[in-house]
This record gives structure tokens, C-alpha cells and sequence, in this order.
């Protein structure tokens, strides 16, 4: 179903993911992310259905069916370093820290970071090209806002 769209990811020379793909691609990161450590709990998925319908002005529905596209793509996706990697060349670097955000906010949804969500979080943001300072920078803005 996605091998078209993993097929131009994993190009030597990814070319910008149209707006539908580039919307598939976020969620099944979003998705990894909130896999990592074993637990994709019910908050998790919850948390990226908002980020979604957010960044994307959709429906709760449609934000709910774009992470089940993200879910199953990401099932498919090669290891995550080529699949971040592609997706650096593939998303324009202003969206990039947004993306380390959103990924925060699915670290954070449950309540509980974890190491392995910590350490793929750091790997991801190095392979998008996002410095560790804005990352944590972006860590620091979601638990603020988790806060109020």
C-alpha cells in the first residue's frame, strides 16, 4: 500500500513529499516514537490524533484515520535511521523543530519519559538536523504548555 511512497523516500535523491505523503510520513514518526518503548499507550495514540488534527486543521476523524495511514506505514518503514534520514531530505528544515516538538509531545502524553523513547527521540533530532539545544529547548516548551 505505501510502496510507492517508501519507494520515494528512500530515493538516493528524495525530491519534497507532496502534502498527503509528507502527512503520512509525520504520523507514522509520531507513531515510532510513541512505540519505542514497548507501551503505544491509549494517550499516546490520543496525543498524536491531536498533534495531527492540529498541524493539519483536520477533523478528529480524519486526524484518527491519518495515524492509522502512520501506523501502518510505520509497521513497513525501513529502520529509523533511514527512514529519518529521508525524511530530513524530504521536509523542509523550518518544519523540522515543529516535528521535534510534535515528537515531544508523544514522549510526554503518558506521563513518563523513557529511556528508550529519550534515546530515540536524540537519534531522530540528530538525523534531522536539530541540535540537542533545540530540541531540549522544544522538550522544555511542551512540559510548560503541559503544565498550564
Amino acid at each position: 500500500m505505501f510502496g510507492d511512497l517508501l519507494k520515494s523516500l528512500l530515493a538516493p535523491e528524495p525530491a519534497p513529499l507532496p502534502d498527503p505523503d509528507a502527512r503520512i510520513a509525520m504520523a507514522a514518526l509520531l507513531v515510532r516514537i510513541a512505540r519505542s518503548d514497548g507501551d503505544y499507550a491509549p494517550e499516546e495514540s490520543a496525543r498524536i490524533d491531536r498533534i495531527l488534527a492540529a498541524r493539519y486543521s483536520l477533523s478528529p476523524f480524519e486526524a484518527t484515520e491519518l495515524r492509522g495511514r502512520g501506523e501502518q506505514l510505520e509497521s513497513e518503514a525501513p529502520d529509523t535511521v533511514r527512514f529519518t534520514r529521508a525524511i530530513k531530505e524530504a521536509v523542509p528544515y523550518e518544519e523540522r523543530r515543529a516535528v521535534i516538538e510534535a515528537l515531544w509531545e508523544v514522549v510526554l502524553a503518558d506521563g513518563e519519559r523513557d529511556e528508550e523513547e529519550d534515546s530515540l527521540l536524540r537519534m531522530i533530532a540528530n538525523f534531522l538536523g536539530v541540535n540537542d539545544r533545540d530540541s531540549n529547548a522544544a522538550r522544555l516548551q511542551v512540559q510548560q504548555r503541559m503544565q498550564e
